[in-house]
């Protein structure tokens, strides 16, 4: 048995028993869902605009940018960004951060896991319990890299659990690395570590390289966040980020894979992430009501709301 396996075993007790109060805190009563948005939807409006226009139309969970965080602290303070929260009653349920090499071995590695140490210490004291990094990779990658990326994934957990957090690997279409639902869980499994957890991108799965089949291969309560969208009609060819469009006005089978994940004991947050120009710069009240109407339409005929 090598010293990784060695250490991986020796921590995983103690790591697993903290994972029921990580699980509970922020889950939805009787396998139901709680709609989320993004703050990547209204990036237009800023921090504290998207938050407190989102209030407004109903909306009570949120997920953060780190990007929008940066730009609200140049002016203000970790306490004044956890006060807009507080003030709208709003509650984080995720918050994300975009780091070159946080799942893979690379040049850009040290660089990102000191960011990440901090991101972990800004969203502990925002109220959050779920961090997560896309995968991000475009360079070439071999079989080498994937043999080591359960040794990169361990280490980012390591750090993460310090603070008390879970993080979560986002698999992405175009990622020459981490791309697929199959591969993502494969990888995550082998790393072993209680804090490191899968969630899923409704864009990503279905636009990419996934079956829909590959749901199944989710073990009961695995995932741990979801990020929700459908998909624009058209050339699979063409897809890009302005394909992503509001649930239940597009062509991805959205309600069954809700259903697919409840009956996978999926009870968080479907958390809406679009980047379409004419949404992000929308008024936020404004398109916080259209999503707000379109998906708990969705949710409901889904029977999760």
């Amino acid at each position: 048995m090598n010293p990784m396996a060695t250490r991986r075993e020796l921590l995983a007790v103690p790591l697993a028993a903290m994972l029921p109060r990580l699980v509970q805190a922020q889950a939805a009563p009787g396998g139901r869902m709680m709609l989320a948005i993004h703050q990547n939807t209204s990036a237009a409006a800023g921090y504290r605009g998207s938050l407190e226009g989102w209030a407004r139309a109903g909306i009570q969970y949120v997920e953060l940018s780190d990007r929008l965080l940066d730009d609200f602290l140049a002016g203000d303070t970790l306490a004044g960004a956890r006060q807009v929260l507080t003030d709208n009653g709003l509650t984080p349920v995720s918050a994300a951060a975009v780091l070159p090499d946080i799942w893979i071995y690379g040049p850009a590695r040290e660089e990102s896991l000191e960011t990440w140490r901090r991101r972990c210490d800004q969203f502990v004291e925002l109220g959050l319990e779920r961090i997560y990094a896309p995968s991000i990779t475009q360079r070439e990658v071999t079989q080498e890299d994937y043999a080591s990326t359960p040794d990169a994934i361990y280490e980012v957990g390591e750090i993460t659990a310090a603070h008390g957090l879970t993080a979560m690997v986002e698999f992405t279409r175009t990622s020459s690395h981490l791309a697929t639902l199959p591969t993502t869980l494969r990888a995550i499994r082998e790393a072993g570590h209680a804090s490191v957890k899968p969630m899923l991108d409704f864009f990503h799965f279905w636009s990419g390289l996934n079956k829909f089949e590959d749901l199944e291969l989710l073990e009961p309560g695995e995932l741990r966040h979801a990020h929700f969208q459908d998909l624009a009609a058209g050339p699979r060819e063409l897809i890009n980020n302005d394909s992503r469009i509001i649930p239940g006005d597009g062509i991805a089978p959205v309600e069954r894979i809700i259903r697919t994940l409840a009956e996978k004991g999926y009870a968080g947050a479907l958390s809406v992430e679009l980047f379409r120009a004419d949404i992000v710069q929308a008024d936020p009240f404004e398109m916080a009501t259209e999503i707000r109407s379109k998906c708990e339409a969705v949710m409901r005929a889904a029977d999760v709301l």
